[in-house]
C-alpha cells in the first residue's frame, strides 16, 4: 500500500533553481527538483493519507491545520521566484510517483515552456478597489444640489425639502451605474501600465476602515521595469477618488496565479 505522494508547490525553468535549504510542507523531509527537458517541477513527499481518505475530509477542513501549511505552499513558490519565473500549482495537488508526474510534465511540456516564457520578468500585483457607498451618495447630492442650485433657491421650504427627496432617490438609483463607471476608467488606465488583467471574483463582501466595502477586485500581469509606473498610476487614481470615497489597495508582487493556464490536473488518490 502506497502511504507517500508528491506535493508539488510549481513549476520552474530547469537549470536555474538551486537546491532549496527548505524543509517540505510540514516543516520536515526536503524540497526537491524533478527536471523534464527545460521544466523542473518543485516539490517534496507527504503522507498520502493527510490529502486522501476520510481523514483528510475533516483534517482538509480544518483552518489550524491547513493555513500554516497554505502559507508555507506559498512561501516556496515565492523563494523560487528568486531563481525562475513559476507557474504556481493550487494547495493540494498531489502525484502518486515520480512516473506519473513525469508522464504529466511530458504531456503539458509546451504549455508550461510557453507560460514560464510570457511571464519571465513578470509578476502579479493585486489591486482591491474599496467604497463607501454612502460617501459617494453624499457627493453626488451634493453635486446635483450644486447644479439646481438657482432653481432651488426660487422654491419654497416645502418644495426645496421634497426637491431634495427626490434628488436622493435618483442619486440612489444612480448608484450602481456611477460606480461601474468609476471603476472602468481605473481598472482602462491601470491596465494601460500591465501586459495583462483579470478581473477577480469578490468572493466575500470583505469590509474596509469604516463602512467601506470591497467593489473590485482586480489581478494585474507587470513587467517589472513598468512597476514603479503602475504603483504611480494605482497611487495617482486612489488620491483623485478618496474625496468621492473609493480607495485603492495595493499588494504584490505575488507568483502569477491569476494568469496560469488550465492544465487540467487533478490530485491523485
Amino acid at each position: 500500500m502506497i502511504n507517500k505522494a508528491f506535493y508539488v508547490f510549481c513549476f520552474a525553468r530547469s537549470g536555474l533553481v538551486p537546491d532549496l535549504n527548505m524543509t517540505g510542507l510540514d516543516g520536515e523531509g526536503r524540497i526537491f527538483k524533478l527536471d523534464c527537458q527545460s521544466v523542473s517541477a518543485i516539490l517534496c513527499e507527504v503522507p498520502l493519507d493527510q490529502f486522501s481518505g476520510p481523514a483528510a475530509e475533516t483534517t482538509l477542513q480544518d483552518p489550524e491545520w491547513v493555513g500554516p501549511r497554505a502559507i508555507r505552499h506559498g512561501g516556496v513558490i515565492q523563494e523560487v521566484m528568486n531563481y525562475s519565473p513559476v507557474l504556481p500549482v493550487r494547495f493540494g495537488t498531489l502525484f502518486s510517483s515520480e512516473e506519473s508526474l513525469d508522464g504529466f510534465l511530458r504531456s503539458k511540456l509546451n504549455d508550461i515552456a510557453r507560460f514560464l516564457a510570457h511571464v519571465t520578468d513578470k509578476d502579479e500585483w493585486a489591486v482591491r478597489g474599496l467604497c463607501s457607498k454612502s460617501q459617494v451618495k453624499d457627493r453626488l447630492f451634493a453635486e446635483r444640489v450644486s447644479a439646481e442650485a438657482e432653481n432651488l433657491a426660487s422654491l419654497s421650504t416645502g418644495l426645496r425639502y421634497f426637491k431634495e427627496i427626490k434628488i436622493r432617490s435618483e442619486v440612489e438609483q444612480e448608484l450602481g451605474k456611477t460606480l461601474r463607471s468609476v471603476l472602468k476608467a481605473i481598472g482602462d488606465d491601470l491596465a494601460a501600465c500591465a501586459e495583462e488583467w483579470h478581473r477577480r471574483e469578490i468572493l466575500l463582501p470583505s469590509k474596509g476602515i469604516g463602512d467601506m466595502e470591497t467593489v473590485a477586485n482586480w489581478a494585474f500581469l507587470v513587467s517589472r521595469g513598468d512597476v514603479e509606473s503602475f504603483k504611480s498610476h494605482v497611487l495617482r487614481a486612489d488620491a483623485d477618488h478618496q474625496d468621492m470615497g473609493v480607495r485603492l489597495e495595493l499588494s504584490g508582487p505575488w507568483p502569477p496565479y491569476s494568469f496560469c493556464p488550465p492544465l487540467a490536473m487533478e490530485p491523485e488518490e
